[in-house]
């Protein structure tokens, strides 16, 4: 529960500095910043894996930078469903889309993990590395 917390908080400081820093991006209050970084927590983890599946194609093609665009798309989608939360247009959707995704990397680095220690993510000593030969 707690890392679930912490995920939402990361997530709703990366919304709100989307939102001073994006000026096509507007949120009326409090509640609709939380209640926009919750569903767009949620919108991630469920319909963003299907529809990177269903555009394999379009990431292979682009090397990568459709993926850009599909979370442009889910910031407008969920701009599309909670009321006070308004993104205007797909270009402020998708450099709005850049800054939660560099915001919430920079934030989710200094997680501390279950042993109490902060580990950066690009980085865990716990991780075992494999014990295998090349055969030529």
């Amino acid at each position: 529960m707690t890392a679930f917390l912490i995920r939402w908080l990361v997530t709703t400081i990366a919304v709100f500095a989307a939102e001073k820093i994006i000026p096509g991006i507007h949120c009326n209050s409090a509640g609709a910043l939380l209640g926009a970084s919750l569903l767009l927590g949620i919108i991630n983890a469920f319909v963003r894996p299907i529809l990177l599946l269903l555009s394999i194609p379009f990431i292979i093609v682009t090397m990568g930078l459709f993926i850009l665009v599909v979370n442009a798309l889910m910031l407008m989608l969920v701009a599309q469903i909670v009321p006070s939360f308004s993104v205007d247009g797909f270009w402020n959707a998708f450099f709005g889309s850049m800054v939660i995704s560099l915001v919430s990397w920079i934030l989710s680095s200094f997680f501390r993990t279950s042993d109490g220690r902060i580990h950066s993510i690009t980085h865990h000593p716990s991780i075992k590395k494999a014990d295998a030969r090349v055969i030529e």
